[in-house]
């Protein structure tokens, strides 16, 4: 997959799968997806992270749903989007 845009204007953390300013917005990302995976197919439809046919509790097992690593034991901080101030 590809993704393009314009650039966010602010420094940004990357960790997993999940895209945030903030370590306590990604933190809060993986809760959301955690929690998804408790939903049946009906609730996941307007859940955060949505719904994908074949994916989730109803779809029996874990159906290829990948759960998030737990979160490291430290602060995690944005990357500068001016690499050369890093």
């Amino acid at each position: 997959m590809l993704l393009g845009g314009e650039p966010f204007e602010e420094d940004i953390l990357m960790w997993w799968n999940f895209v945030g300013r903030t370590h306590e917005e990604v933190a809060q990302a993986r809760e959301d997806w955690e929690a998804q995976a408790l939903l049946s197919d009906e609730d996941a439809r307007n859940a955060r992270f949505g719904w994908i046919h074949g994916h989730g509790p109803d779809a029996g097992a874990e159906a290829g749903r990948i759960p998030a690593p737990p979160m490291p034991g430290v602060q995690l901080k944005p990357r500068s989007r001016n690499r050369a101030t890093d």
